[in-house]
């Protein structure tokens, strides 16, 4: 049945509108917070990933982690893409392939992988549409989409022509080894602020005698008159002295630290290095070219898993039924490849050919050269 042509009742209204959506929880949270989070996501006969999921909602607004992710994306997302078919590259879907509608919906694919699961209502009509269905209504183990968050009561998707549910049941996405960090980093700088709250400007003491109250009340109100930098007050006769620790970290050099420790363990999960997105102290061209062959790597993976989702059974006959010509086609990303990388991976190839035979085959499709110089 085509896309086009279902008319199911609630078909027509769109599950999107089906459903009872509610604002991510944007209360506290923290490691507690997640492992509870994390075990209800996990439970056997009662899964629930909407706490999870309004962690995340926290989690992806820090800044570090929305950067590295968006890099990662944009690697699949600035690469050139074309529909092909008996290889010959079909020039009326690049319309489709350009528009914003479909670079939004590429992101949405990519986004699995951090989340887990990712659905999409396309809309029946003449032009390419579709809506985003809220992750937290996803039930994966139980294969619908629920009316509420929290419920159990929905529709079933695996039949419905137009809703597309991408992931593994049981993925929890890198998200959920991403939030410790992310919590840890939080707490960390909390406790620097409130570090530079006390001890980043000058501590006033005032002592005065212990039996003048009237002393003591003018002293008082000339200090709260007189701005809001940290103000002692104390007897003459008690002794007072402050141990701030700044012999040790006053230079701010243990929080820095224990934050970049953060920031590093969440762009190894996400790109695989560090060295791509920041210069240590310790680095050279040699530690900086692995780092990028690394994520290079990750790039490829992100590439072939983007590939295998367009060109999935339910992707193309949503296609189908919007009338796109992808019979007996599928999606290719340009064969365009990290120039360094080739050129070593070629200096390798060239000494390997020396001893064994490699077919021209081997050649066009490892150096993305046209197949119709063969």
């Amino acid at each position: 049945m085509s896309l086009a042509n279902h008319t199911s009742k609630k078909q027509d209204a769109y599950i999107i509108n089906e459903l009872n959506i509610r604002s991510a929880d944007r209360g506290r949270k923290d490691i507690a917070t997640w492992r509870a989070a994390q075990i209800a996501a996990e439970s056997v006969y009662y899964p629930n990933r909407c706490r999870l999921y309004d962690l995340y909602e926290d989690v992806i607004l820090d800044g570090h982690l929305a950067g590295i992710i968006s890099k990662r994306i944009d690697n699949v997302l600035n690469k050139p893409l074309y529909f092909e078919q008996n290889g010959k590259r079909i020039y009326q879907m690049d319309a489709l392939i350009n528009s914003m509608q479909f670079r939004n919906m590429l992101s949405t694919i990519l986004q699995t992988q951090l989340w887990g699961i990712s659905g999409i209502e396309f809309i029946p009509g003449s032009s390419f549409n579709y809506q985003i269905i809220p992750r937290k209504h996803i039930k994966p183990e139980l294969g619908i989409i629920a009316y509420q968050q929290n419920g159990t009561d929905g529709l079933a998707y695996q039949n419905l022509p137009n809703v597309w549910v991408i992931g593994q049941t049981h993925d929890l996405g890198l998200l959920l080894k991403c939030a410790p960090y992310y919590l840890y980093k939080r707490a960390g700088l909390a406790d620097w602020a409130q570090y530079i709250e006390l001890f980043g400007q000058p501590v006033r003491v005032i002592k005065y005698d212990a039996y003048d109250e009237q002393t003591k009340q003018e002293l008082r109100k000339i200090l709260d008159e007189s701005g809001s930098s940290l103000a002692i007050m104390l007897p003459k006769q008690a002794d007072f002295e402050m141990k701030d620790g700044k012999s040790t970290y006053g230079d701010g050099n243990l929080q820095m630290n224990f934050i970049q420790m953060m920031n590093d363990e969440m762009s190894i999960l996400i790109l695989g290095n560090t060295e791509t997105t920041r210069s240590s102290n310790t680095s050279g061209y040699a530690q900086s070219k692995i780092h990028r062959e690394e994520q290079f790597q990750i790039t490829l993976s992100d590439l072939v898993y983007t590939a295998n989702m367009l060109n999935s059974p339910k992707f193309l006959a949503v296609l189908r039924s919007y009338g796109y010509p992808v019979q007996n086609g599928c999606f290719v990303f340009d064969k365009e490849t990290d120039v360094q990388y080739l050129k070593d991976r070629l200096a390798i190839d060239k000494e390997l050919a020396n001893i064994v035979s490699l077919p021209q085959s081997y050649w066009y499709d490892t150096y993305g050269l046209p197949q119709n110089n063969l």
